[in-house]
């Protein structure tokens, strides 16, 4: 006989004995995997990360789920979501009584809610927590049993989240729980123990084992894709292994365990050049949550131990294949040679080949398009446009000429912009009336069109009498990819101008008071600003820019683009040799430039003296 809090009916308690506040407020920091909470602001539809925030006992204004797993790729309970959407209401409450049955048999203990619209959630506090992994496993293993049961949270370790007591709905009011408040903090106090655990495995054992058959069966695309057949020096780490480290997922049928994929993880990032503290820190700090959860079946204290033993392993593997061997790192050195930017009938001009004159021209161009950009509404299309010109910049300080030649590929990969979007922008661009850029070479072969930054005469004058403004020009840095343009804009602004309140911002940024706003907010989650008694914000110098790209698994995208636009442009190439009887002179070395390399510099590096990473 089951207790009756438990009994598979819900038990709904009278609204009035607690509030949707004292829910979240008890449950949500003990159930949570880590202490971070992601919102959503579209209605319960997404909940992307850049909307991640600290947890606090506070209950947000808008739907919250919390995440699963920790830093350390391990989770604290085991979430059940039984979703009304695919069988209908009726199939989730007999599904929730037999997994309650089940539960009661094996001795657990467990807290159950339910949604305004009949979905419902059961949760399992764990004593000890358990990798990313095991938790997959055995809700994969549960799901086999019960349809309605979405196992999707518990395959990410990355993005696994879910509302918990006391949350917003999108469709209005809050996840209630179906026992008291009181039962459900005891239970969450006095969570379900190792021998709970153990039975629950063993009762799913046939399942468990049947889940991790069919992985077997399958494709396992983000740890196979470009899969390297062996170890080579690249200066950064294999796709496949990046995704390892990051999600903590493989290929079965390649790795039997989490041992041997971690030690692949390992050796790939030895051979890559990274140092051990490299790797630990990368673990530490959250950035690889997918290794760490490979470590995390050891108690915390030998974890590190672990990876040294294992650190030390790669090393002597790669001493003893010295074709796998890390060496010189050749990743920021260019095969080919710099792109002529300057036309014919224009080279060995003195104002085009005088660096000290480009260089001023230049920075005057940069006063230009500050005067200029109040023009461009703050539209999608007006910010990727203000994006593109800021592209067009950067190329101009590393080629020491206001003549540019890259193509849209690389001013694509440069904004995170796809290359048509890019293209239409720039007929748009050269388009206005008193332009910004023009252009003055049409494409040919393998040569991008040849454009030229235009000082307006409308605003010539007043752009030669501004002071140049100090500080580098950025395209749209990798970490701007997860967090939006309006960020990008608000953190450029404070990082020429520190001690900005956000009044002044919305000024000088040419933004809506809400993007302002809701931009400073994300920016403040992730320690990127920081504001001071006086309401002014201001950049917080020691948070690195690369590192939150690599956390947000944005350098991936990155290396995306850039490998189907390398495969493009060999694709068009191999046409021009079939089709075009000029291809020595379209394919001359001069004319070369690596533009499926091009991308916004890391922060930390000088910009004049910035190097073109190749992919690897």
């Amino acid at each position: 006989m089951l207790p009756a809090i438990y009994d598979a009916g819900v038990s709904r308690e009278p609204s009035s004995t607690y509030s949707p506040a004292q829910a979240w407020a008890a449950l949500a920091p003990l159930l949570a995997g880590q202490p971070r909470v992601r919102l959503s602001r579209d209605a319960g539809k997404t909940y992307p990360q850049k909307h991640e925030r600290a947890l606090t006992e506070a209950l947000p204004t808008f739907p919250a789920a919390v995440r699963i797993f920790g830093k350390d790729g391990t989770c604290a309970a085991i979430f059940l979501d039984f979703d009304s959407s695919v069988a209908g209401v009726d199939w989730v409450e007999a599904d929730v009584r037999a997994v309650q049955t089940w539960l009661h048999n094996c001795g657990a203990r467990w807290i159950e809610d339910y949604s305004p619209n009949g979905g419902r959630h059961v949760y399992i506090p764990l004593e000890k927590r358990v990798t990313f992994s095991e938790a997959r496993d055995l809700v994969e293993a549960l799901g086999t049993r019960h349809r309605s049961l979405d196992k999707t949270p518990h395959q990410n370790l990355l993005h696994g989240c879910m509302r918990t007591p006391g949350s917003p709905h999108k469709h209005g009011g809050h996840q209630e729980l179906a026992m008291s408040l009181t039962m459900a903090y005891d239970i969450a106090r006095r969570p379900n123990g190792a021998g709970v655990w153990a039975t629950m495995n063993a009762d799913l054992e046939a399942e468990i084992g049947a889940v991790r058959a069919l992985r077997l069966e399958q494709s396992f695309t983000p740890a196979t894709s470009e899969a390297p057949s062996g170890l080579h020096l690249t200066g950064r780490m294999s796709r496949a292994m990046q995704q390892m480290a990051l999600t903590g997922l493989y290929d079965a049928n390649r790795y039997a365990s989490d041992s041997e994929a971690r030690q692949a993880v390992v050796t790939g990032a030895a051979a890559a050049g990274l140092e051990l503290t490299d790797v630990e820190r990368r673990m530490l700090q959250g950035t690889w949550p997918g290794l760490a959860s490979f470590y995390a079946r050891y108690a915390s204290r030998h974890r590190i131990p672990a990876l040294k033993r294992d650190w030390i392993k790669a090393v002597e593997y790669l001493r003893k294949n010295p074709g796998s061997k890390a060496g010189k790192n050749t990743a920021r050195i260019s095969p080919t040679s710099q792109p002529n930017t300057q036309p014919l009938g224009l080279q060995g001009n003195t104002v085009s080949s005088n660096p000290d004159v480009e260089h001023r021209f230049i920075r005057t161009w940069r006063n230009a398009l500050k005067l200029k950009e109040p023009g461009y509404a703050d539209s999608r299309t007006g910010l990727a446009r203000r994006m593109v010109l800021r592209a067009l910049g950067e190329a101009a300080h590393k080629t020491k000429s206001r003549f540019i030649e890259f193509g849209d590929r690389s001013i694509a990969v440069a904004t995170g912009l796809d290359h048509t979007t890019v293209g239409t922008h720039l007929r748009a661009l050269r388009a206005e009336n008193d332009p910004l850029v023009t252009l003055v070479g049409q494409g040919r072969g393998t040569k991008g069109d040849l454009y030229m930054l235009t000082v307006p005469e409308g605003v010539k004058t007043a752009a030669e009498d501004l002071s140049w403004r100090k500080g580098k020009i950025h395209a749209l840095r990798p970490v701007f990819r997860e967090l939006g343009l309006p960020a990008a804009f608000v953190y450029e602004a404070l990082e020429h101008s520190p001690g900005l309140t956000t009044a002044e911002l919305v000024q000088l940024t040419r933004l809506s008071r809400t993007a302002v706003s809701e931009s400073l907010e994300v920016l403040a989650a992730w320690n990127m600003v920081t504001r001071d008694k006086s309401r002014a914000w201001s950049v917080v110098s020691t948070t690195s820019l690369k590192e939150l790209a690599e956390h947000f698994g944005v350098m991936e995208a990155v290396a995306a683009q850039q490998h189907k636009y390398r495969i493009e442009r060999i694709l068009w190439k191999e046409w021009l040799s079939k089709n075009v009887n000029t291809v020595a002179e379209l394919l001359s070395p001069g004319e070369d430039y690596p533009w499926e390399d091009f991308e916004g510099p890391p922060d930390e590096w000088a910009l004049a003296d910035m190097a073109f990473t190749r992919a690897g």
